[in-house]
């Protein structure tokens, strides 16, 4: 049976010039590169400079995923940015990166899912390519994490980086069968009960401030393992693939351990799993297509390749997708 999906075409990235490793942390905050490295597995993080909007990042990560699918702005249709720091309460951030690219009238919106920002947002895409409403989309996770933090607090301020992935989406034909270019299933959650393991402490109706990032660790990472683990599982069952099947683990870079938590949970080898948390630390909806992208970029990734995807955020939300490159 023929059917349409929708296929990731290109993958950019962009990262900030300014590297700020744990040694340069720990002449502000009480740690220690040895401290960060046992308990996350962080070795660095980008900064964005200054005057550098998160819209910055997305329209360079963007540029490059259109060079790489062979498009140009004058074909996009769709953009949809996932991210948990826009430029501005509005316009969406995606408009903005729409008018810095050049594309033209289309459909432009944000996803705010944190760090399950991009899968939410891949799914939201798929709707729109695989259904016929779009030709070519802009999927991007976008974050400047760092203006959220609370520099005095050594639990969450170690964490986090700034960074912006995006993805080409375009549709395909397929024959409806695990052998499809194109994205085969998903699995998404979410659990307002949650709210008080991670969250940020401002926003524009409560405190009419921006707020700083506060999270119980602990209990995040409990619940990272054992809700990632079964979205897992959904989105394979979706998707009629096995987990053994799967080429690439490309996880959301939140803390080496779980990722090798969730790893051994689901029995992925270790060597399967794309990691950049060392040199790039928490990037929130950014993590999954700057790993993604890295992949590609050192060769590991391949074409016709079945890839996993997985994230869990504030809120909190979480999902993981399955894709064929």
């Amino acid at each position: 049976m023929s059917v349409i999906r929708s296929a990731v075409t290109g993958v950019g990235a962009y990262l900030p010039d300014n590297i700020v490793t744990n040694d340069q942390l720990a002449e502000t905050v009480d740690t220690s590169d040895a401290w960060i490295v046992e308990r996350t597995g962080i070795r660095q993080r980008h900064k964005v400079a200054d005057d550098q909007p998160v819209s910055d990042l997305a329209f360079r990560a963007a540029q490059q995923a259109l060079e790489r699918a062979g498009k140009t702005a004058a074909d996009v249709d769709l953009i949809i940015v996932a991210t948990t720091t826009p430029d501005m309460t509005f316009p969406a951030t995606a408009t903005i990166v729409q008018r810095k690219l050049g594309a033209p009238v289309g459909i432009a919106f944000d996803v705010q899912a944190v760090c399950s920002g991009f899968v939410y947002a891949l799914s939201v895409a798929d709707g729109f390519v695989a259904r016929g409403h779009a030709k070519c989309a802009l999927v991007i996770g976008a974050e400047a994490m760092t203006r959220l933090m609370d520099w005095t607090d050594r639990g969450t301020c170690v964490l986090f980086g700034d960074g912006a992935g995006a993805v080409v989406l375009e549709p395909r034909e397929g024959q409806g069968t695990t052998a499809d270019q194109g994205v085969l299933g998903f699995a998404l959650r979410a659990d307002g009960t949650k709210q008080e393991l991670l969250y940020v402490d401002g926003g524009p109706s409560t405190t009419g401030t921006v707020g700083k990032l506060r999270m119980l660790g602990n209990q995040v990472f409990k619940h990272a393992v054992i809700n990632i683990s079964e979205a897992i599982h959904a989105a394979a069952k979706a998707a009629d693939v096995t987990i053994p099947e799967v080429d690439w683990f490309i996880p959301h870079q939140a803390n080496q351990r779980i990722l090798a938590g969730v790893a051994h949970r689901v029995d992925i080898d270790e060597d399967k799993v794309i990691s950049t948390v060392a040199l790039h630390a928490n990037t929130s909806a950014a993590s999954i297509p700057l790993a993604f992208a890295q992949g590609i970029a050192d060769g590991r990734i391949k074409p016709g390749q079945l890839l996993l995807l997985e994230a869990m955020g504030g809120g909190l939300t979480w999902g993981a997708c399955v894709l064929r490159l």
